[in-house]
């Protein structure tokens, strides 16, 4: 590769070649992510509560994690939402409306030792999960 007077074309049509080998311009391009995510792009999404479920934490650690599997609204589709916190899946019952957000790990992906979990509960019937569990609110009857 050149780097003389002319060299220019060369290094853009080279530069332009290679954006290909770099996995976000690669999903950005392709328009992945809207493709394959449940949230289709947005930050948070809104959900219906199917079951409680508990699981088992990768190597090297060892727990339970307490998660819930969502029904989301907007499209139908199931994702396993991990209810963050002491005593927090105490404050969630099935068929309550919940709003999840990302989780925060690296491309989109889990965070540390969970198994395949990606999102977060963040809010239960409208409200704040924080301040249903810390007892500053009371969770609506239905």
């Amino acid at each position: 590769m050149g780097n003389g007077e002319f060299a220019g074309r060369n290094l853009r049509r080279n530069r332009k070649a290679r954006r290909w080998q770099k996995k976000p311009w690669k999903r950005k391009a392709l328009g992945l992510k809207s493709k394959f995510d449940p949230l289709e792009g947005a930050p948070q999404a809104k959900g219906i509560v199917l079951k409680k479920k508990g699981l088992e934490q990768k190597q090297p650690h060892s727990g339970i994690i307490k998660c819930v599997v969502v029904q989301l609204s907007k499209n139908g589709k199931k994702v396993t939402a991990h209810c963050p916190r002491d005593k927090a899946i105490t404050k969630i019952d099935e068929h309550d409306e919940v709003i999840i957000a990302g989780l925060g790990g690296s491309q989109r992906g889990q965070m540390g030792s969970i198994p395949g979990v990606r999102y977060k509960v963040v809010q239960v019937n409208g409200i704040d999960l924080d301040q249903l569990r810390l007892g500053k609110k009371e969770k609506p009857k239905r």
